[in-house]
């Protein structure tokens, strides 16, 4: 069985998943998630990444190409936060006028998670 079966059985198994239920994530038939984790199928590399997201990896953790199945580095190992640019301050504001620094901080990081997706596409 290849790594990527393994892996994408494993980490679907962990997170308590059936293969219905992350072929739903995924907008697939359960046939075909089954197909992949028995190495039958290949998935594409679209597939590989909707299937990374849904189980919180990387492609390059399914594809055994990294031992770290984490999908970002921790937040907290990375010290010192840039401050917002006025790009960002702008959209907090469109978004919300009265935004709190909790709530701007969730903001940036749903734009990092935006700027991830888009690169592995």
């Amino acid at each position: 069985m290849s790594k990527t079966a393994e892996r994408i059985k494993e980490l679907r198994t962990q997170k308590k998943l059936t293969q219905s239920e992350l072929a739903e994530l995924v907008n697939t038939s359960r046939v075909t998630i089954s197909r992949i984790e028995s190495d039958i199928r290949n998935p594409s590399f679209a597939m590989l990444s909707l299937i990374a997201d849904a189980l919180n990896t990387t492609v390059e953790y399914l594809q055994g190409e990294t031992d770290s199945a984490l999908k970002t580095p921790d937040v907290d190992d990375i010290g010192d936060e840039q401050p917002l640019t006025d790009a960002q301050k702008q959209v907090a504001y469109f978004i919300d006028p009265n935004a709190t620094a909790d709530e701007i901080e969730q903001i940036k990081k749903l734009v990092e998670i935006a700027k991830l997706s888009k690169r592995r596409l």
